[in-house]
């Protein structure tokens, strides 16, 4: 049986998974607009960098943390009892600590201002509505290879569906509150204004019971050791 890290490590794992999560978002939404004055290549070349950086971050973080880089993975983890409240206190914080540390870097990697509260408003049903789709999606993947037993297919399956989500949703699928936190101290092309952050997390929310119980219904609750054992 291979060993759980200490909760510290774990904790460093998620802050550093998410601040590059974060950095890689937010540094190709500035290079894609740097390059290019059409909107659609520039959410094209966004959506193929987060595609490629989360998949590797999953890949390497994974064995450490779980590779959550997310409060919805982190409190459907939590309500599913694979995490005690221990290990949540530590991952919430430093996953939003990290969010808000990606940004920062991002924007000084390209001579940005290094804080600049994001002027990009992002507030209507329809994006909202976007969001609880795109959560709900994740969670139902997410757990539901899980349940299934195809966990070592979570780096291609997640980034896959968070790529695809950038498209077929109105929001292009933030689907994360420390990101979404993250993203609202940048004014460029990934920004969000921070009096459009509580309507994304609001929907977020309602995402992760959406996807939980899709997860409930779909593969049943996990088997208890008594029924495992027959």
């Amino acid at each position: 049986m291979t060993a759980i890290p200490p909760l510290g490590r774990r904790a460093a794992a998620e802050l550093l998974g998410t601040g590059a999560l974060v950095a890689v978002v937010v540094g190709s939404g500035i290079q894609a607009a740097k390059l290019s004055p059409d909107v659609g290549v520039q959410l094209l070349a966004n959506s193929l960098a987060t595609v490629f950086g989360l998949g590797v971050l999953i890949l390497l973080l994974g064995p450490v943390s779980g590779a959550h880089f997310n409060p919805v993975v982190t409190l459907a983890a939590w309500a599913g009892r694979a995490l005690g409240p221990r290990e949540v206190a530590a991952y919430l914080p430093a996953q939003v600590a990290g969010a808000i540390g990606g940004a920062v870097l991002a924007d000084a990697m390209f001579a940005e201002p290094l804080v600049r509260l994001s002027t990009h408003a992002r507030s209507a049903p329809h994006l909202w509505l976007g969001e609880v789709v795109a959560t709900a999606g994740l969670v139902l993947l997410v757990f539901g290879l899980t349940r299934a037993g195809r966990a070592r297919f979570a780096p291609a399956a997640v980034a896959s569906y968070i790529g695809a989500a950038y498209w077929f949703t109105s929001s292009t699928s933030f689907a994360n509150p420390a990101v979404t936190v993250g993203r609202a101290f940048t004014d460029t092309f990934a920004g969000i204004a921070p009096a459009s952050v509580p309507g994304f997390v609001a929907a977020q929310g309602i995402g992760l019971a959406l996807g939980l119980g899709l997860v409930a219904l779909l593969f049943g609750r996990p088997a208890t050791a008594a029924t495992r054992e027959g």
